[in-house]
């Protein structure tokens, strides 16, 4: 027993050494030089250059105008992320919430059509999208970074089955206290969804923290470049003699990946309760 528990904890050391090892690398060798990257590859030992290279991702203006800083580019991510999981909970709850307690007729059919668009993720209608966005002149705002990626049935789904559990005795109670569709939802059905919120927010601030290919195609202008993309900016610059920052790009990339493991780590709690809770 002592040995199988000995060759269970190996086990969970060694994927945890899997994970964090890449990272550990990147950090390691963000504190390095973009030349001594360059000439010899990727380093496990820290180097002298850790708050300079930080501080000039964040603090250094630079881009193509000269003008765009990581802090910008971080913040542009975390309106994308967080606009985006905000939009796609209040979306998903009121869609979920006229199928399941509306019960109009077609409901069913009304849900299957929505669930349909699984099969037509961004990549596939992008560039329709895209024209649509062009059209109404939103490309390089926020509108256009966040609303066409608000539509697809992940959260729907979700959020129907979890309404689906809630007892009708709640409705029943609420209707014979007086309580209307707007009242029943605000005041019983959004507090009992606080875990499901939770889970799907962790979801979907990931899913839109890491867009590249959106935000690539709907930014021209550098202001509203993403961190991701800001990223592939720092490797694109190899001309000539040039050499791309590594160190930038390193630093980037641990940057990058704080926010989303901070939210996970802050609602990790709900997180699980929400997609494992069934008993309402």
């Amino acid at each position: 027993m002592q040995r199988v528990k000995l060759f269970d904890h190996f086990i969970l050391i060694l994927g945890v050494f899997i994970m964090v090892g890449p990272l550990l690398v990147a950090l390691m060798t963000s504190s390095h030089e973009a030349t001594d990257i360059h000439r010899n590859g990727l380093s496990i030992l820290p180097g002298g250059h850790f708050i300079e290279t930080y501080q000039t991702v964040l603090t250094k203006q630079g881009g193509f105008t000269g003008k765009i800083t990581g802090l910008r580019m971080m913040m542009n991510s975390l309106i994308l992320g967080l606009g985006f999981a905000a939009g796609k909970i209040i979306l998903s709850m009121l869609a979920a919430y006229a199928l399941v307690y509306f019960r109009f007729r077609f409901a069913t059919v009304t849900f299957w059509m929505i669930f349909t668009t699984l099969l037509l993720p961004l990549e596939v209608r992008i560039l329709p999208s895209y024209e649509v966005m062009n059209t109404l002149h939103l490309t390089n705002t926020y509108t256009g970074l966040i609303v066409p990626l608000l539509a697809s049935a992940t959260g729907t789904f979700y959020f129907r089955q979890f309404f689906k559990s809630i007892p009708d005795e709640l409705l029943e109670a609420a209707r014979i206290d007086g309580a209307g569709p707007f009242k029943f939802f605000i005041d019983v059905i959004v507090p009992l969804s606080k875990t499901m919120m939770a889970a799907i927010f962790i979801i979907m601030f990931v899913y839109g923290w890491n867009q590249y290919l959106w935000p690539t195609l709907m930014t021209t202008d550098e202001s509203f470049f993403t961190l991701v993309r800001g990223i592939k900016q720092i490797l694109l610059v190899w001309v000539g003699s040039n050499i791309p920052d590594y160190n930038q790009a390193f630093a980037l990339a641990i940057l990058a990946m704080l926010p989303p493991v901070m939210i996970v780590m802050i609602f990790q709690r709900w997180f699980i309760k929400g997609l494992t809770e069934s008993d309402k």
